[in-house]
């Protein structure tokens, strides 16, 4: 697929605001310990799921250290026409246009990782792109960093990306850094990684996160139309 049919997709952060299930569902070849996700499922295979499921927007992880390449951008954005994330440790505006090349709508820019100036410069060129920067967070003070939020998506990670995400995450930070997230003006807080149950995941939306990026703890699930009954009876049940 051509960067010009990529452009043909919904926007990365009104697929989110406009979604009916506000999960971004993830590929990701590996987990941090190197246990394989893909459990010999084609990426063809877990992206007609996810679609079948109301997967609003999709997310890929292309670095190494899950076992990830650039080729497997181009496999996802490939097989879908929903809105895509790279996941990657991304540094230079180079990689950011190579990723609008190959079809992403959005880029992940680690706020904890980037050094203060550098954050900013590639918000604005991931914007210029056309593409949405999702902005990922550990701590409140790391928000400061944050231009654009009215642009952007700010996600908290509920794993330690220090450790390449080799703890078991706490959705409890998330709940504790919801009202600093609103407060910078984002339109949609997300809360990523570390979800492994419904309700879990119906508590964070009930609290008022816009939307969740769950990866690990779907690829592991055996029984996913059951994980996402439940999420939406839980929902209901809070209303």
């Amino acid at each position: 697929m051509t960067a010009a049919e990529a452009g043909t997709r919904a926007p990365f952060r009104d697929a989110l605001l406009a979604a009916h299930t506000p999960v971004v569902m993830e590929l990701k070849r590996r987990s941090a310990h190197g246990a394989d996700l893909f459990r010999n499922r084609t990426v063809e295979q877990l992206v007609t799921g996810y679609e079948a499921l109301g997967a609003p927007a999709l997310s890929v992880v292309t670095g190494a250290w899950f076992g990830g390449d650039p080729g497997l951008l181009a496999e996802v954005t490939a097989a879908t026409r929903l809105p895509v994330l790279v996941k990657d440790f991304l540094t230079k505006e180079r990689q950011l246009a190579d990723a609008a090349a190959h079809g992403a709508s959005a880029v992940l820019l680690t706020a904890g990782l980037l050094p203060r100036t550098v954050l900013p410069r590639l918000t604005e060129s991931a914007l210029a792109l056309g593409l949405t920067p999702f902005v990922e967070v550990t701590e409140e003070e790391e928000l400061s960093r944050v231009v654009h939020a009215d642009r952007c998506v700010i996600a908290v990670n509920n794993k330690d990306i220090r450790q390449r995400e080799r703890d078991p995450g706490d959705p409890a930070r998330s709940h504790a850094l919801l009202p600093a997230v609103l407060a910078t003006g984002t339109p949609v807080p997300v809360s990523a990684s570390g979800i492994r149950t419904p309700e879990q995941a119906a508590g964070l939306l009930t609290a008022g996160y816009r939307a969740l990026l769950v990866g690990t703890g779907l690829l592991l699930h055996d029984d996913l139309p059951g994980w996402f009954a439940r999420l939406a009876r839980e929902r209901e049940g809070t209303r």
